[in-house]
């Protein structure tokens, strides 16, 4: 998998879509994706054809480490979607939010209005479906494209909406596709995020695991930390 070592900033957006005429899609990984995608074919195509794939976790930063001998930065989701919103603020851009419930779509826009009063915005939420129909497809690319947004975020949970975007992106107008899933909870703040302390110090975990123990319980049961780390060293010593 190709791993892009980027941040982005409100002076600059280093994602060059001026050469391209295709949507450009922006996913992030960790741990968790990379076990998941191991199983999951659909998924890893999804990943494996992203334009830009971001190092969402420190498993990553240890991976670059232990591989390459490299340095990267973890850079996630949440900070993407800030950085992205001040870029979109300051060149008066647009963005369209699909997925989550309404009363999520709501506080975003509540936010949104606060923080980047020049954006342009417009949401839509669909249903909660493993799968939806090529009719309510056609609604939603109507809905997306009749909106003209710069930057599409897809709120959907992994890894279902890094499919629908590769799926899709040739259906869709927009310059680039960012699936960044729990996002949509933390900017609402319907979930709470992270402690920005143990963001910093690789345990941002706890705080997840804290909030939403059931999840992260089942999570870990079926893609233990311990996995990840074997298929590095197996890497590491070319088994």
């Amino acid at each position: 998998m190709k791993i892009f070592d980027y941040e982005i900033t409100t002076e600059s957006f280093p994602f060059d879509y001026s050469s391209s005429n295709k949507t450009l899609i922006i996913n992030t990984i960790n741990a968790y994706s990379f076990q998941v995608a191991k199983k999951d074919s659909e998924f890893k195509n999804a990943l494996q054809n992203s334009d830009f794939l971001i190092p969402d976790g420190y498993g990553f930063k240890i991976a670059a480490r232990i591989l390459n001998n490299e340095r990267i930065n973890k850079y996630s989701g949440y900070e993407l979607h800030k950085d992205i919103l001040g870029f979109l603020n300051k060149t008066r851009g647009a963005c369209f939010y699909f997925g989550s419930s309404k009363r999520t779509l709501e506080l975003i826009k509540e936010h949104l209005i606060l923080e980047y009063s020049n954006i342009k915005v417009d949401f839509y939420s669909p249903p909660f479906e493993s799968e939806f129909t090529e009719n309510e497809n056609e609604v939603f690319l109507e809905k997306i494209n009749s909106f003209h947004p710069d930057v599409l975020f897809i709120g959907l949970t992994a890894p279902k909406q890094e499919k629908w975007a590769i799926k899709n992106r040739n259906k869709i107008e927009a310059k680039y596709i960012c699936s960044i899933g729990a996002v949509f909870d933390f900017y609402a703040g319907t979930v709470r995020k992270p402690n920005p302390l143990l963001v910093k110090i690789g345990l941002e975990w706890v705080s997840r695991f804290y909030n939403d123990p059931k999840h992260m319980i089942k999570r870990y049961k079926n893609f233990p930390v311990t996995s990840f780390l074997f298929d590095i060293f197996k890497f590491k010593i070319k088994i």
